[in-house]
């Protein structure tokens, strides 16, 4: 059902398309809450949500929140439970059920079997990279800084990782020379960023390989990207996360090390000696 969404995702009226991404991007709430929920959630009427149904072909919504169920009921075993009473006794959870929930809900599902080759089809590309670059605006900023620091380290030689941006990184200009050989990290979330959008398809017709790190499958990366990372960004507070796309980044250059066969861990090594040899470090008072 997932596969049918995105494939005919392009051709659906707005509000039909903000339906399918909600059903896309939250399929256990497709699972086990009401249409009438579903529908409050996502933004639409409910009769949206009926139409969306019809559009792909089946009678009516409870065929796929059937469908969901039952996806559910053969690929997850169990949920950490949901509990607390929040002061004045309002519904909430407790202090350890929103640790819990949120390191199970973003975190864990990067180790699935599906995103599991998607990481090692991302760090395969990278790996064969010529120069590497990193790309991303506003709270996918430090996501792209963090991937740049790490594969320093597996870098090095001909082959460069480049931080692309104006803050603190070098300036849109030095993608100008970049083409086949070549790969892009493109990291962006909803609301995406334009610039990331643009520089991501203008990268992509110059040859340069793109791999993007975003929320969806719908996403405006995943239709630029030769390979694509999904990581959620829905958290139990009132912000977006951000803690599942630093873990993707970090699982990417682990991967893209050993594929590289480069002896990172020496390299890191090494730099360390050199920063403590000039001073960087702090050192206890003797």
């Amino acid at each position: 059902m997932a596969e049918l969404l995105v494939e005919r995702f392009e051709n659906m009226p707005p509000q039909l398309r903000v339906a399918a991404r909600f059903v896309l991007d939250h399929p256990k709430d497709v699972a086990l809450m009401s249409m009438r929920e579903q529908a409050h959630q996502a933004g639409v009427s409910h009769s949206t949500m009926m139409r969306l149904a019809r559009w792909l072909g089946l009678d009516g919504y409870e065929d796929m929140r059937s469908l969901y169920a039952r996806a559910l009921r053969e690929t997850i075993a169990g949920e950490p439970a949901r509990r607390g009473i929040e002061q004045h006794g309002a519904p909430g959870y407790s202090t350890a059920g929103v640790v819990a929930d949120t390191l199970a809900a973003q975190i864990s599902s990067l180790g699935e079997y599906g995103n599991a080759m998607q990481f090692i089809a991302a760090a395969g590309l990278l790996a064969r990279s010529r120069n590497l670059f990193a790309l991303g605006s506003r709270s996918a900023y430090p996501v792209a800084s963090h991937f740049v620091h790490i594969m320093s380290f597996v870098a090095g030689g001909d082959r460069q990782a480049t931080l692309v941006g104006e803050m603190g990184g070098q300036g849109l200009d030095v993608l100008q020379h970049a083409g086949r050989g070549d790969v892009l990290l493109a990291v962006g979330m909803a609301p995406y960023e334009r610039t990331t959008i643009d520089v991501a398809r203008q990268s992509a017709r110059q040859g340069v390989g793109v791999v993007a790190i975003t929320d969806s499958s719908v996403s405006p990366l995943t239709r630029i990207a030769r390979e694509t990372i999904i990581v959620t960004s829905n958290s139990q507070s009132f912000f977006r996360s951000m803690a599942p796309a630093f873990a993707a980044v970090e699982i990417l250059a682990a991967l893209t090390a050993v594929q590289s066969e480069t002896n990172a861990a020496e390299r890191v090594k090494q730099s360390e000696e050199q920063l403590a040899a000039f001073g960087i470090y702090w050192k206890p008072p003797r």
